[in-house]
């Protein structure tokens, strides 16, 4: 932690089966955490980091693939969490109403798409062409930091109506950049590796 200015949330793993999730955090946390690295000393003084590397620990330990041990999808409980069916979201938006949220990035891995991208939120009511240049600019850096990364690849914007998943509930009541980054199950199409695929090591990779 830092006492930095920006508060910036990182969550992975709300869907306990996208382990992927969890190694980009690994790396993203060795980085942070390194004392020797100059970019993450300043980046920890100009803002408060606050990381979950595992929003489903139940659901991991039991081996379930999209939902928590109540059978709650947890993306999909950020809209009306309570502390029975969905404790892991609602002890988290809880702390964020707290602090404030400048930036959110929620980690996945997507089944569908080969590809490292972003979803963008578009489609909720407070959108403004604010939000649409700090999300911009995140895909951008994004970009400049791993050839893994890419924009060309990814889904439309949801409908108004989801703002129970994460990232558009986020970005509406915070008026902050809010992402969903997803990472392919099995290999990244635009630089595929024949022998390991999408591996641990490159989801920590992409983390740092």
């Amino acid at each position: 932690g830092s006492s930095g200015g920006r508060k910036v949330y990182i969550i992975a793993r709300q869907h306990p089966g996208e382990s992927m999730a969890e190694w980009l955090m690994e790396g993203l946390l060795e980085r942070l955490t390194d004392p020797h690295d100059p970019t993450s000393r300043a980046l920890r003084s100009k803002a408060t980091l606050y990381l979950v590397p595992n929003m489903c620990p139940d659901g991991s330990v039991r081996g379930y693939l999209r939902t928590n041990a109540a059978g709650v999808n947890l993306n999909r409980a950020w809209e009306g969490s309570d502390t029975q069916s969905s404790p892991e979201v609602h002890c988290v938006l809880q702390h964020m109403k707290q602090t404030g949220v400048d930036l959110l990035v929620d980690v996945h891995g997507d089944e569908e798409l080969p590809y490292c991208f972003t979803i963008p939120n578009g489609g909720i009511p407070g959108w403004t062409p604010r939000l649409s240049s700090l999300e911009e600019g995140f895909n951008s850096a994004l970009v400049r930091h791993s050839p893994d990364f890419q924009t060309t690849h990814n889904y439309p914007f949801d409908p108004p109506e989801a703002l129970a998943a994460a990232t558009k509930q986020v970005a509406q009541l915070f008026d902050c950049c809010a992402l969903t980054l997803e990472m392919p199950f099995k290999d990244n199409a635009l630089l595929p590796d024949p022998e390991v695929g999408w591996s641990p090591a490159r989801c920590k990779r992409l983390g740092a």
